[in-house]
């Protein structure tokens, strides 16, 4: 490009930003951007911007830098090549868009050439456009709901709202169609890269914000406006906001944001509570659902803590995209709008139980994390496992009628259980020397510290007792309010509030009890021999170890055992040691004599029996079901399917369970059931017949009477949660069983919203239909739902429709598919990988594997190398012998480097060892079906 002449290049940055951070009694002032005009005429700026032609350290990229506050003389250094870390300014009139980087003490701007479209969408393709410095996120894209916990993104969150998306890969395109956006994004240590601070957890400090912003835009912060000022600059007007002195907290919850959107808001209790979004969103009553419940979910916890909210405002903000997922930032949360925003029109559908978890959950941080804050990240479980916990209890005072134990244990504990193991190395409160560094800390965000830290509240909860419970808390949070706590602080506390009362006696100190269950990976199998009342405890391993070598006495937990026998809850017992007897818990011969530990599952374990307990049981559920509640159905099927897939019980003891499921009624408890027993693993066609035969004989009421529900009546299903989240799994098998009136119905529901698309298919079954309607038609109804995929912006139904458009049973039609994927043609493809979604699927295994014959080339530029090393693992999933492994390893030859071919091999023995241990599982439950079909 040709260099362009310095005193035309008058690049306006679209915000000018200033803090004022009080600290340790001392003032830091320092500015964050103020670059008021990058243009070398302007005197005071003359001495500090320099002209960087074309050809210079900027390679082909002309460009202008400058310095706020220039050295005297000329400048001793040049600046940076542009390579990760530039931060995208807004440009306003001729102005070209550019990124700004702050580089010892001075901005430094980048000045983006003209865009060439046809050059943009080969470097899109290749992954090479210039990519986001750490602290922003500079993607033009639709909404997307990711993975929870932190990115990589630090200090601040940029976005541009786009009228006409293009999609991911040509989100260049658009830069100077865009409208700014700007959110902060502290936590955990990214306050440093904004302003100048102590910025550690335990560091806490008032702050007076200040910013100086154009007056289009509205600027928020953690405190209500104090004022607002005009500021000339250049002869430009510009609006400078101040905000009210922040209360103590730490530096990863300060925030400010800079937007153009609209805004719902009420008072009440006292404080403002205003939900910002688009403008249209705003418009089309998006923000009123989270409006409606956002004063309920403070009420109930000021009241249940008897603290107030400490400030006057309550700010929350729906960004189009926010890869965190959502911040409890104190007076002003920010959330990804995906999970904010509530169409009025969503009803058929999870989202708004998921609106109102979220919500709950970063509303309870105001309390646990923001009023008191951990000292330190290793005990970040205080903050995240408390807000986790009282997720239920908020959604539980909400809507009463929703089942509490249930629900926790569909959102939270099933998932947990499958995940933690004695040898794992993580645990929930880890020693501070264990880490330092901003990426170890992020690790912390995990299911660990959010799900087992709930696991773990929740347990201690129902020993002590609500009452107990809550006035501990009560003492913890008003004594280190504004201040900063560790673990042992809340033991203390619990502590005091049971040394103060005589009803409630444990077996040894809290803080003895409770360490073991934070400070130790893994959880206890508690088996209870009811012949002779004996219990044991050992730890829980991902395969049993059959020797005892390992097992010492530090490796068992003091247990609560919370229990029922014959329907009755009976009193609170402890297992402190390996092995103890309780005579209370012997069966009799009587048929209806039973016994079930871990009532409503509070208890972080899981429970086997002996032969005779295990026997009872069944004979209960034969005779009457209903006798043993929900709760427990559900956790007799979950523990014994997962206790049998590490050899704990025998499978077959697992399987005795599922007789009487002909008479079950609970969506929820066909959910576990299938979930256990309709695997990826069973990919076994000596399995399949029998399990069918097995299987259909006891789905005739539970899909009779959702199938009807579903069809006939879906408003009834508006408030079901646990039916909405298990109707899937429920017609997924049912399809996939080959029951006839399934497979009918999914033609018929895809053929009717094909030709009359005001007809949509329900949305709890919307996948399933999608899926079965593409595998039973042709290559019209293909190419039917490929186009309304090519027209889909957002992001989870686009999601949707590629691994529906996956489902085909036409190897010619999978292999087209794979070959729109890595052609230039199909560019509004998104980043999905569908090589590997058609391989998954059991046609598509070897449709894949002949593609990658002619196109592996291709797939790897289109996906990275790195998905090579993928597909083979999804092509060799069923692998059982070595000669398959040395065929696999061989067609892959030349597609793979050599440490990927070691690495691969590694790998594809394992899954070959799994798949040999899975057939003699299958064997075993061949077995029995062939005895009980």
């Amino acid at each position: 490009m040709e260099d362009a002449d310095p005193e035309e290049a008058n690049i306006d940055v679209w915000d000018i930003l200033k803090m004022k951070h009080l600290c340790a009694s001392k003032d830091f002032i320092k500015r964050l951007a103020e670059v008021l005009s990058c243009s070398p005429s302007q005197r005071e700026f003359t001495a500090g911007c320099r002209w960087v032609p074309a050809g210079s350290s900027f390679r082909s990229q002309a460009a202008l830098w400058c310095r706020a506050t220039p050295p005297p003389g000329s400048l001793p250094f040049s600046p940076p090549s542009p390579p990760d870390s530039w931060l995208l300014v807004r440009s306003r009139g001729r102005g070209r868009p550019g990124f700004l980087r702050e580089s010892m003490g001075t901005l430094w701007l980048w000045k983006l050439p003209p865009p060439n479209p046809r050059r943009l969408l080969e470097d899109a393709r290749r992954g090479s456009l210039p990519r986001a410095p750490p602290g922003l996120d500079l993607r033009a894209r639709p909404p997307t709901r990711s993975a929870m916990g932190p990115s990589s993104t630090s200090g601040f969150y940029v976005s541009r709202a786009v009228a006409a998306l293009l999609g991911a890969v040509a989100a260049a395109l658009v830069l100077a169609l865009a409208v700014a956006l700007l959110a902060s994004q502290m936590e955990p240590t990214f306050a440093r890269n904004v302003f100048p601070c102590f910025d550690e957890p335990a560091l806490k400090a008032t702050f007076n914000i200040t910013i100086i912003h154009h007056p289009s835009y509205v600027a928020l912060s953690n405190m209500p406006r104090r004022g607002q000022s005009e500021k000339d600059v250049n002869g430009s007007k510009w609006t400078v906001t101040t905000f009210h002195t922040t209360p103590r907290m730490s530096t990863y919850l300060t925030t400010v944001v800079l937007c153009d959107f609209d805004h719902v808001n009420r008072t009440e209790g006292g404080k403002e509570i205003r939900i910002w979004a688009r403008k249209d969103a705003i418009a089309d009553g998006e923000a009123d659902f989270a409006l409606n419940i956002t004063g309920p979910i403070f009420t109930f916890l000021e009241d249940l803590f008897n603290i107030s909210y400490p400030l006057p405002k309550a700010d929350i903000i729906a960004l189009p995209v926010f890869d965190h997922r959502a911040m409890e930032n104190w007076g002003l949360l920010v959330f990804d709008e995906s999970l904010l925003l509530l169409q009025p029109n969503d009803q058929l559908t999870e989202k708004k139980t998921v609106i109102a978890f979220i919500l709950s959950h970063e509303i309870g941080h105001q309390w646990f994390g923001n009023l008191v804050t951990m000292k330190w990240w290793n005990s970040i479980w205080l903050n995240e496992g408390f807000a986790s916990y009282f997720e239920f209890e908020v959604i539980n005072h909400l809507n009463p009628k929703l089942p509490k134990n249930e629900i926790f244990f569909s959102n939270t504990l099933h998932g947990i259980l499958k995940e933690d193991h004695a040898l794992i190395s993580r645990v929930v409160s880890r020693k501070v020397e264990n880490f330092t560094v901003t990426s170890e800390i992020n690790e912390l965000f995990d299911v660990f510290t959010y799900s087992k830290g709930a696991c773990v509240v929740r347990m201690l909860s129902s020993v002590l007792r609500e009452k107990l419970f809550i006035g501990a808390l009560k003492s913890y949070l008003e004594t280190f309010s504004y201040s900063n706590a560790e673990q042992d602080d809340l033991w203390r506390h619990f502590q005091m509030a049971v040394d103060d009362q005589n009803t409630n006696l444990l077996p040894a100190t809290v803080k003895s009890i409770m360490d073991r269950w934070t400070q130790k990976s893994g959880f206890p199998v508690i088996s209870l021999n009811v012949s002779s009342g004996i219990m044991t405890q050992e730890p829980f391993y991902l395969g049993k170890i059959k020797t005892q070598t390992l097992l010492s006495h530090n490796d068992t937990w003091i247990v609560p055992i919370l229990w029922i026998k014959n329907g009755t809850t009976q009193p609170l017992v402890w297992l402190d040691k390996s092995r103890k007897v309780f005579p209370e818990m012997l069966v009799s011969d009587s048929d209806h004599d039973w016994v079930v530990l871990n009532l409503n599952m509070t208890g972080y374990y899981r429970v086997t029996y002996d032969e005779l307990g295990w026997k009872k049981i069944n004979q209960q559920l034969e005779i009457d079901h209903k006798a043993i509640p929900i709760i427990h159905r559900l956790q007799l099927m979950d523990d014994a399917f997962a206790l049998s897939k590490s050899d704990y019980i025998e499978v077959e003891t697992a399987l005795d369970l599922t007789k009487y499921l002909a008479e079950e009624d609970e969506i929820i408890v066909w959910h576990v059931v299938l979930t256990s027993l309709v695997t990826m693993e069973l990919e076994n066609y000596d399995l399949y017949p029998f399990l069918k035969k097995y299987l259909l004989k006891r789905l005739h009421l539970i899909w009779t009477t959702y199938a009807t529900i579903t069809l006939e009546n879906p408003a009834a299903l508006q408030d079901d949660y646990l039916a909405i989240l298990s109707l899937e799994k429920l017609f997924g098998t049912a399809c996939w069983l080959g029951l006839e009136d399934c497979l009918q119905l999914s033609r018929e529901l895809f053929r009717k919203w094909m030709n009359h698309p005001e007809h949509e298919i329900p949305y709890p079954i919307r996948s399933v239909i999608l899926c079965y309607g593409i595998a039973l038609g042709n290559d019209k109804e293909w190419d039917f739902l490929f186009s309304i995929y090519t027209n889909e912006r957002n992001e989870d139904k686009r999601f949707q429709l590629v691994y529906a458009l996956s489902c085909s049973k036409d190897p010619w039609i999978l292999h087209r598919y794979m070959q729109y994927a890595i052609s230039t043609a199909s560019l509004n493809l998104n980043e999905t990988n569908i090589i590997e979604v058609v391989a998954s699927s059991e046609v598509g295994q070897y449709v894949a594997k002949d593609f990658l014959v002619n196109n592996w080339q291709a797939v790897s530029e289109r996906y990275g190398a790195e998905s090579l090393v993928t597909l083979m693992y999804i092509v060799g999933r069923t692998i059982t012998t070595d000669l398959q492994i040395a065929e696999l390893q061989q067609f892959f030859s030349n597609m793979l480097d050599e440490q990927q071919r070691i690495t691969v091999q590694d790998k594809l023995e394992l899954i070959k060892i799994q798949n040999l241990e899975n057939k003699k599982w299958n064997a075993r439950i061949i077995k029995w079906l062939k005895k009980n079909t």
